[in-house]
């Protein structure tokens, strides 16, 4: 326990100024320092156009619908004990904070005629939905009230859903590589004994076939009775420092869904048919996310969503100008720099080590003198000095790749 004491991330996110839970704000429902926002931002950002180039088309949603559409989509149904009470305005007006992002997605299908062309329509949205979770089990970032999914729901035809499973796994593992997610295991959950779902049986069966047909050659277990109430699904396991296991990544289908919203697209001969709804998340919440992120890298993100990328030291006040020049420069190119010029140098290198900063830019005299900087590393290791526009070039080189690693290769 003391090992996971050290990289528990509700410490790490404190001492880092990541995020701060604040009773007067409420258990469960953390806020996002800036340091902490910079970082969620980058990873948004990736995930946003890395969805974009494999064909997704982004929305935005309200967090909030009327309770006819949970009515229709089933979750007052079999999941109201994990949803917040609804909220009357009047009489005929009572809403609720969504559960799932899934019914407004469900109504941008349906905003129009689909034609088979069109498909796999893929919709996204990085949303916020809300969990009604018991005191008792809320804490730091991983369980929380207010949600922020990486979420999809790709709208396709039934022969093309093992194809659009298979690229949906492919684009979770060139995710979790970028972000350093180590996944655990994969699990198939199914239905068990005495659950409610929704759906005939030969719908339940069909997609369990085709989620195994997915899955060949990949190492999982299979989950009796942990499927959604609307269909099987594949979850993507992680084990925090603790050893506690919780899903990171998933993909679902849901026969249930295009049936309860009319959902049709027209078929090359004309006819009407129903899509196949598939749920997909390949980072889970930002939330949940970031917890696992904290603690697997220490906090010592990598370069690319590290929240402060370059921290530049004076040697003394004579090297300010030029250190708040190169800050600038670094901005102007893309990057998350800072300027620390006041106390020791070796007081304020130590607290860019304690702050995790991938790079540290020193410049003395001479380096203020003929336009360079000295880099050093946040794994301890020093350069020697170099033309600001290479230092630059190396730390934006090392960004774009979405690199592990501090320098560039080669």
């Amino acid at each position: 326990m003391k090992e996971s004491d050290m990289i528990d991330h509700r410490r790490l996110g404190r001492d880092l100024e990541l995020f701060v839970s604040d009773p007067l704000a409420g258990a469960g429902l953390p806020i996002w320092l800036p340091a902490g926002a910079a970082a969620r931002h980058a990873v948004e950002e990736y995930v946003r156009e890395l969805e974009r180039r494999a064909g997704y088309r982004h929305v935005y949603s309200p967090p909030l619908g009327k309770r006819e559409l949970f009515e229709l989509s089933g979750h007052l149904g079999y999941f109201a004990d994990d949803m917040f009470p609804p909220m009357r305005l009047s009489a005929d007006d009572e809403f609720v904070l969504r559960p799932a992002l899934c019914p407004h997605h469900a109504l941008v299908f349906r905003a129009r005629g689909r034609s088979y062309r069109e498909l796999p329509l893929r919709v996204a949205e990085i949303g916020g939905m809300y969990r009604a979770e018991r005191s008792g089990v809320l804490g730091g970032l991983s369980r929380v009230r207010a949600i922020s999914l990486n979420d999809a729901h790709n709208f396709c035809a039934l022969e093309q859903v093992g194809d659009e499973v298979r690229e949906i796994l492919r684009l979770i593992r060139e995710a979790h590589a970028a972000l350093g997610v180590r996944p655990a295991g994969f699990r198939l959950s199914l239905r068990g004994p005495g659950e409610k779902y929704v759906g005939d049986d030969a719908d339940w069966a069909r997609a369990e076939e085709l989620l195994r047909a997915a899955l060949d050659g990949v190492d999982y277990h299979e989950g009796p009775g942990e499927a959604a109430f609307y269909g099987p699904k594949i979850d993507i396991q992680i084990v925090d420092a603790a050893g506690r296991e919780s899903t990171i990544s998933t993909i679902q289908l849901d026969f249930d869904k295009p049936e309860r919203f009319d959902l049709s697209y027209t078929d090359a001969d004309g006819r009407r048919k129903r899509p196949v709804m598939v749920h997909r998340s390949l980072v889970g919440s930002m939330e949940r996310l970031f917890a696992y992120l904290i603690e697997v890298h220490g906090g010592a993100f990598p370069a690319w969503y590290a929240p402060v990328q370059l921290v530049l030291l004076p040697v003394d006040d004579g090297q300010a100008g030029a250190a708040f020049e190169l800050a600038r420069r670094a901005e102007a190119a893309g990057l998350r720099a800072e300027v620390e010029p006041a106390g020791s140098l070796g007081a304020r290198i130590r607290d860019a080590a304690r702050r995790k900063v991938p790079y540290v830019g020193v410049i003395g005299r001479r380096e203020a003198a003929d336009g360079s900087v000295a880099l050093r590393l946040r794994d301890g290791r020093g350069l020697d000095p170099m033309p600001a526009a290479e230092a630059l070039g190396l730390v934006g080189a090392v960004v774009a790749a979405r690199s592990a690693d501090l320098l560039p290769p080669g």
